[in-house]
């Protein structure tokens, strides 16, 4: 995200000091960071040390079966096809897989008290594309609903409280870090004036809890691949403060400023996040091109180096015919695509979009997965054929 420092609850003056309790008894000091010490920290302050477990328990293998491991054929899954499940971690289905990141679908009925979750693995985004509800995390809570992007960083435990049972979510694990294009920030992090965005869309942590509890607390992990039960002796949401620059935050897609032109603009103008092997684009209602011949949809698009996701959440997407709320398109790399017939003569002399959706461009292929293929609409890439 964009380089914001913040910080909730109390603190000593200087970091690796005394710190006591009024029992004098000391704070627990834990640095929450990346890449050794070279990348993004936190310091947090536990009331007790977050190191004490009395079980670890290996569960198993999760890692997501593959039924196309190299794919050459625009392809397009029906979201919202997917059941709900009553618990979180079982709702999660990953449908596309490369060595950078998993990209999937939940639709979870409920996150399940007994448990905390924490991907050892990825940095996740959850785009909340229907429900409400609070993320909950030691550095505190964050409201959500819909059209908000969820960003967690990597090793962060959390639940989720849902405010009902009809949610639909789509979400990204990345083993890089996810952040906002450099392009948008200058050599101090500080968003530019050019970028769709600013400081004052982010919304991090407020109400910070501590959670002054001992008993059993499970928590799973994620790591390779690979879920584990940890038994923690402290509730893991027991800091009574902390600072820096590393911590779940929130961002809605409707306050993402579309950039427009007198002709078509590249999707790059749409970007979102990014990370080393993948970028995340929101495609927003907005005025079109105004250049009195212009052509408002997309040209034809070799798409050579990528592949090309789109999700679409909401509105009429204009270069496509019969595309329903939820619903996924792939086109990928080495080969064209572009606007279903139509589209190109639809598209003239209108002055604006209604449209919503998320696009997602993985640098290196995909594999597709056998929960992805029980989504697939039949024949998507015949759709292009006319009579």
């Amino acid at each position: 995200m964009a380089t914001i420092y913040h910080k909730l609850g109390k603190i000593p003056h200087k970091r690796h000091t005394v710190f006591k309790k009024e029992n004098g008894d000391f704070y627990q000091e834990e640095l929450f960071g990346t890449s050794g010490f070279a990348g993004k920290s936190s310091l947090l302050y536990h009331l007790y040390p977050p190191t004490v477990v009395s079980n670890i328990e290996r569960l198993g293998d999760v890692s997501p079966k593959i039924a196309v491991d190299k794919n050459m054929k625009a392809l397009s899954f029906k979201g919202f096809s997917l059941k709900p499940e009553e618990d979180y971690i079982k709702s999660r289905k990953v449908l596309f897989v490369n060595s950078d990141m998993q990209i999937g679908l939940a639709a979870p009925k409920a996150f399940s008290k007994d448990y905390f979750y924490r991907n050892s693995d990825a940095d996740e985004m959850l785009f909340i594309h229907q429900g409400s509800g609070t993320l909950k995390t030691a550095y505190g809570n964050l409201a959500f609903k819909y059209g908000d992007y969820l960003i967690i960083p990597k090793g962060t435990t959390y639940q989720i409280d849902f405010d009902t049972e009809d949610n639909r979510i789509l979400f990204i694990e990345s083993y890089a870090e996810i952040t906002t294009p450099k392009r948008y920030r200058n050599n101090y992090g500080q968003l530019l004036e050019h970028s769709p965005y600013c400081e004052r869309d982010f919304r991090l942590p407020t109400d910070l809890q501590t959670h002054d509890e001992k008993g059993e607390f499970v928590i799973y992990s994620k790591k390779q691949g690979v879920m584990w039960r940890y038994t923690h002796k402290n509730h893991p949401f027991d800091v009574v403060g902390w600072d820096g620059y590393n911590y779940p935050y929130a961002f809605s897609i409707h306050d993402f400023e579309p950039i427009t032109g007198r002709i078509h603009m590249p999707p790059p103008i749409h970007q979102q996040w990014e990370s080393a092997g993948f970028v995340v684009c929101s495609f927003v209602p907005r005025m079109y091109d105004y250049h009195p011949q212009s052509i408002p949809a997309p040209y034809h698009h070799s798409n050579i180096d990528s592949e090309e996701i789109l999700y679409y959440v909401d509105g009429d997407f204009m270069s496509r015919n019969n595309i329903e709320k939820g619903q996924i398109t792939l086109h990928p790399g080495g080969i064209p695509h572009g606007p279903h017939p139509g589209a190109i003569e639809r598209s003239v002399g209108k002055k604006e979009t209604g449209e919503l959706a998320v696009m997602i461009d993985p640098f290196k292929p995909i594999a597709i997965t056998e929960e992805a293929l029980k989504l697939e609409v039949d024949d998507y890439y015949k759709s292009w054929i006319t009579e």
